[in-house]
């Protein structure tokens, strides 16, 4: 049976960093393009990156852009969220998940995930 286990979230200061982990088992890990999504409270999830299987191409939502990295080591069967210089909108329970390919405009994207994890919490406080 497939599980994608998210891990590594927290409460931290803005400005701050953390490092999510994504670890699947029971799957293909290779075949599959790994995203991240985000629910902040109150609101729609939102996709955040995602990056193809051979690790060469990542997508970012705008909103991130330039302060999150995504990469992924398939030895391990696992992808990473890699965030920096977090603030109050970044608050929010992050998901995994496991798709079957990005979407360079990062739109529709949620269409794709096969498999997704139960989300790791993430709190920045100002």
């Amino acid at each position: 049976q497939v599980q994608v286990v998210e891990s590594g979230g927290g409460s931290v200061q803005a400005g701050g960093s953390l490092t999510l982990t994504c670890t699947a088992l029971e799957l293909e890990f290779d075949r599959y393009a790994m995203t991240w999504f985000r629910q902040p409270p109150g609101k729609k999830r939102e996709a955040v990156s995602c990056i193809e299987w051979d690790g060469v191409a990542k997508y970012y939502a705008e909103s991130v852009q330039g302060r999150f990295t995504t990469s992924r080591d398939n030895s391990r069967n696992t992808a990473y969220l890699q965030m920096n210089s977090l603030n109050s909108e970044d608050t929010a329970i992050y998901y995994c998940g496991a798709a079957s390919t990005c979407t360079d405009t990062m739109q529709h994207l949620e269409v794709w995930v096969e498999h997704w994890g139960h989300g790791t919490q993430v709190t920045v406080s100002s």
